[in-house]
């Protein structure tokens, strides 16, 4: 209800300013420059043109290892990205799920797939397969990916998100890999390394998605 003024009459709403949502300033860092570097690109450019300013998307030359560190001093240098994230795969990293407990410590967000990001792209074509090692989810995508699209599927294809949502459903991809990710959760399997064909990629999508939407609407 409205507040009322000093002598009794009550304040229109339509007098107080509209408040946008905080979308916050995303700074999202990537150990590859091809696929998820291509990926991340494109879904920012799908973006308004007045908020994709608010997402930097880093390539960093280092070890996986040493990704939390590399967003943590990149980061530092931007104060006012205040949404650090680690977008990175399983594969055959050491240390996997210790890299993303040091990301949670120094309140970084992993964005992490297991065993590769393609696993997060199966899901835009409305099912997740099951998959241990990035060398089969690939091949198995790949052949997903020229069914559904007729184009062959390149690791370096710059337009991939582009062409991911022309020919797939990112709302449906969303609540696939939720549902997945919740599901394992349920069977008891607490560390990142042991989910397989799983995702928390899907969640910085659609976190800065919905915070765009309902900026695009108060505006």
């Amino acid at each position: 209800m409205g507040k009322s003024n000093r002598k009794g009459n009550r304040k229109r709403r339509e007098n107080f300013p509209k408040r946008s949502p905080d979308l916050g300033y995303y700074f999202i860092v990537t150990d590859t420059a091809e696929t998820e570097e291509n990926y991340i690109r494109g879904f920012k450019e799908s973006l308004p043109e007045e908020l994709k300013g608010r997402i930097v998307v880093k390539v960093k030359q280092t070890r996986t290892d040493n990704l939390v560190e590399a967003c943590r001093d990149a980061a530092a240098l931007a104060p006012q990205y205040s949404e650090p994230w680690i977008v990175f795969d399983r594969d055959r990293v050491v240390g996997f799920d210790e890299i993303i407990r040091r990301a949670e410590d120094e309140g970084i967000h992993a964005g992490w797939s297991n065993p590769c990001i393609e696993i997060w792209f199966d899901a835009y074509f409305g099912k997740i397969h099951q998959h241990d090692n990035s060398v089969t989810c690939c091949r198995q995508f790949s052949d997903t990916f020229q069914k559904k699209t007729k184009l062959e599927y390149r690791k370096s294809n710059k337009k991939i998100y582009e062409v991911l949502n022309r020919y797939g459903d990112e709302r449906r991809a969303i609540s696939i890999a939720e549902q997945r990710l919740i599901q394992l959760e349920k069977d008891g399997l607490k560390k990142p390394s042991e989910m397989y064909s799983c995702t928390t990629l899907h969640r910085l999508i659609k976190e800065i998605r919905e915070k765009t939407e309902k900026a695009v609407v108060l505006r």
